[in-house]
């Protein structure tokens, strides 16, 4: 009678365990679905609120670097007097502060594509700092002139990280 008694009481156990197990797993698959869902979701909420400061980051280093390119520099900075070297150390100190003012920026941009952009900077710095080494120049004037045959003879660096830059953002828009 005991045996009978334990078939009977198994009979009854073993299918309530049996749907118990399925539930949970049920309910254990739901909960992590729900987590994604929910996770997913704010994700796309935090990049809809991050592309504006990201792309305003791309704008104002492009404005760096339309900034910063030879050509548009020596038209900006003119000499105040006729001493190379104190326009060429005028023209990379203007160089740098811009650069200061925009380090920031490197947070809400990629690795590669700030590392193009130091890469211009540093390129744009030596061409001042060559051409003012240059013995024959004698003047600012001469600078100025043989800083924009350099970069005529050759593409500015600005030009190729402006380019990275324009390729970099549209992949993301």
């Amino acid at each position: 009678m005991k045996l009978d008694q334990i078939l009977e009481l198994l009979s009854f156990t073993l299918p309530a365990i049996v749907t118990g197990a399925v539930a949970y797993y049920f309910f254990l698959t739901h909960t992590k679905s729900e987590e994604v869902k929910m996770k997913l979701s704010m994700v796309k909420a935090n990049r809809k609120q991050a592309l504006p400061v990201r792309l305003q980051a791309y704008e104002r280093m492009t404005l760096f670097l339309e900034r910063m390119n030879p050509s548009n520099l020596l038209l900006r900075i003119t000499s105040i007097n006729d001493d190379k070297k104190a326009y060429a150390t005028s023209l990379i100190n203007t160089i740098e502060q811009e650069f200061e003012h925009n380090i920031s920026q490197q947070i809400y941009i990629s690795e590669k594509c700030w590392s193009v952009i130091v890469a211009s900077k540093n390129a744009t710095v030596h061409i001042i700092k060559k051409s003012s080494d240059n013995e024959t120049i004698r003047t600012a004037q001469q600078l100025r002139e043989e800083i924009l045959k350099m970069v005529l003879n050759s593409s500015s660096p600005s030009t190729a990280a402006l380019s990275f830059i324009k390729e970099e953002v549209r992949d993301f828009i």
